[in-house]
């Protein structure tokens, strides 16, 4: 019988999800992201190891059930300048190949550690806003972008400045 109860609490525990509130003091949220930026295409992020998505919530990033002074998150993600001329379609295979590799070879990798800003009991995982310039925001609040209480106000499609400040 106890293989079984076994059987049973692995898959209560994998069929949890975002759910899942851990023991450590940690609650799972959502992960999402905003791309800003009118010339450039974020293909990919992820936030301290978690992957998220621009199409709409992905599950999932842990954060701590308090914040503390100090919590970071550290984003990573991979932009698409936009760079490679259109597709010469799938039934030119060899120049399409020969354009998948141009298009990916522009792909740009990379990376910054910001704050994650303070928190109460209601929060709504983490949202990423993604910039010109390679700069990034972050916020915990429930209010949905543009919402009066959203605290990040930059709008979308904002275009990349002739030159970025130096880091």
């Amino acid at each position: 019988m106890s293989g079984l109860r076994f059987v049973f609490l692995m898959f209560v525990f994998f069929v949890s999800g975002c759910s899942h509130a851990s023991d450590e003091g940690y609650t799972a949220g959502d992960l999402r992201g905003f791309n800003h930026m009118a010339n450039s295409g974020v293909n990919s992020f992820s936030v301290n190891g978690y992957g998220g998505t621009l199409t709409g919530n992905s599950c999932c990033i842990m954060l701590p059930d308090e914040w503390k002074p100090g919590l970071k998150a550290h984003i990573e993600w991979e932009v698409d300048p936009h760079t490679a001329p259109l597709p010469p379609g799938y039934e030119d295979w060899d120049n399409y190949l020969i354009w998948e590799k141009k298009l990916k070879s522009s792909f740009q990798q990379h990376s910054t550690i910001v704050d994650i800003p303070q928190y109460g009991k209601e929060r709504c995982g983490l949202t990423v806003h993604f910039l010109p310039c390679d700069q990034v925001k972050v916020t915990t609040v429930c209010s949905g972008y543009g919402t009066p209480n959203y605290p990040i106000k930059e709008p979308l499609n904002m275009k990349e400045p002739a030159s970025c400040p130096v880091k």
